[in-house]
């Protein structure tokens, strides 16, 4: 049986799947990381989807997702021109068909609301992170372009899915009032 630990990062490196060996703070470890925070923020917000049959199609995409960020991570620690599990089109349509449930958006709302809805904003943010993250390892030619679209798409598709997990539980969205310069 395989141990978890191997206390090879003992010394703050880690290495990638090419076998070169980076600091834990190289900002490629640090998207990845980010990454994964993500994932593991979807998870939570999963765990704390209600068991509505209006959250079975949100649910299957959400999942699906993890599986995607979980191969991105694998992505960036291995080979940036591996970019194919990487759909934005999924996720824009994902995004048009929750859109068509949702009342239009007026004005900013506040990151709140349902636990489910409120961890899927973590999750966007987390993303928006992951996203800023990967823009050095971009330049650098250290991670594929089509990573930071997808993050960005991500984003979007997590800020809609929060506002539908409010609307279906009928958990009012709380609008953003900007207070008066004294």
């Amino acid at each position: 049986m395989m141990k978890i630990y191997t206390k090879k990062g003992d010394r703050g490196q880690t290495s990638l799947f090419s076998g070169k060996k980076v600091p834990k703070n190289h900002p490629i470890i640090e998207a990845i990381g980010c990454v994964d925070e993500c994932n593991s923020a979807i998870g939570m917000a999963l765990s704390l989807l209600p068991k509505f049959l209006e959250f079975k199609d949100l649910e299957e995409q959400l999942l699906g997702i993890q599986h995607t960020l979980f191969e991105l991570g694998a992505i960036l620690a291995s080979s940036p021109t591996k970019t194919s599990l990487l759909s934005t089109k999924e996720l824009e349509q994902w995004i048009d068909w929750m859109e068509e449930k949702l009342p239009p958006l007026q004005h900013f709302i506040l990151p709140n609301g349902h636990s489910a809805s409120s961890t899927l904003q973590l999750a966007r943010a987390v993303c928006r992170r992951a996203e800023r993250a990967l823009v050095t390892d971009i330049e650098s030619k250290d991670a594929p372009p089509e990573s930071l679209v997808y993050l960005n798409r991500l984003s979007d598709y997590l800020f809609v899915a929060a506002r539908l997990v409010n609307f279906h539980t009928q958990t009012p969205e709380i609008i953003w009032l900007s207070k008066p310069n004294d």
